[in-house]
């Protein structure tokens, strides 16, 4: 992987990890369409800026992450994010193997654009408009609606929300909370990643950390990658909330049911899958 490369695809990255329109999909699209050489790295690497995004969350809310007091917030993301660990752990290998074909990616894409069109009429009437008022049942159900974007190309910011509007939470609350279980989702995703999961160089299983250790230039893209993430993950989360503040979710389902068709006909007739 190249610098230019890993700077597309971190920008890639933060400009999508919050909206919903699938964040996995859009970096195994650009690394196809822009040629990049898929090797464990590069995998690592897809995973763990992640990481970066989720620091936009923490600084842009630092508040709530930050006030020790409110002890249920902390309890009700834990909760939440319980079923994320259990269903990850179990299924990570079939996940990775689903990563590699983009054609179910890119049919799951146009799947969620046509539910996106019809989801504010389907969730009418919230009740909840604030974090405090979510219940820790609410941030459960919640939870496991999130994972369904364990299938690539359904998109967790979309999950959760849906999970949320689901659970009678206004679609500001749902987005925001949708921000708030990024961080322990996807920090157990990294850490799980660089500490506990085997990559397979050659002959040889490592670590993820290892594995950025094993070549001098892994590190450096590495951090460069996290650091640019989180930069555009700060204006990517300002524009989102204000967009499904004015407009709601329509336009977001047709950009889904748009690039999917696209990079079907792609795919199917200008490269080999």
């Amino acid at each position: 992987m190249s610098i230019l490369e890993a700077i597309i695809i971190a920008i890639i990255e933060g400009l999508t990890e919050y909206l919903p329109v699938s964040s996995t999909a859009h970096m195994i699209f650009a690394g196809s369409i822009f040629g990049i050489q898929e090797n464990n790295f590069v995998i690592l690497f897809n995973y763990c800026i992640q990481f970066g995004a989720i620091l936009a969350v923490v600084v842009l809310y630092w508040r709530k992450f930050f006030d020790f007091k409110r002890l249920k917030f902390y309890i009700k993301l834990a909760c939440a994010v319980v079923p994320a660990l259990i269903l990850g752990g179990i299924f990570s290998d079939k996940i990775d193997s689903v990563l590699e074909k983009p054609i179910p990616v890119a049919l799951v894409l146009v799947a969620g654009g046509f539910l996106l069109l019809f989801i504010d009429r389907f969730f009418k009437n919230p009740t909840v408009v604030k974090e405090e008022n979510i219940s820790i049942k609410q941030a459960v159900i919640i939870g496991f609606w999130q994972c369904l974007a364990m299938m690539p190309g359904t998109s967790r910011s979309a999950a959760s929300i849906i999970g949320g509007m689901q659970q009678k939470l206004s679609r500001e609350a749902a987005a925001e909370f949708s921000f708030f279980l990024a961080v322990p989702t996807m920090l157990a995703v990294t850490v799980y990643s660089l500490t506990l999961k085997k990559w397979k160089e050659g002959n040889v299983e490592m670590k993820g950390y290892e594995l950025l250790a094993s070549n001098s230039d892994h590190l450096g893209l590495f951090l460069l990658g996290n650091l640019i993430a989180f930069i555009v993950a700060i204006f990517a989360i300002k524009f989102f909330v204000g967009v499904i503040k004015k407009y709601g979710f329509k336009m977001w389902g047709w950009y889904r049911i748009i690039v999917g068709i696209l990079l079907l006909i792609y795919f199917k007739f200008y490269q080999e899958v």
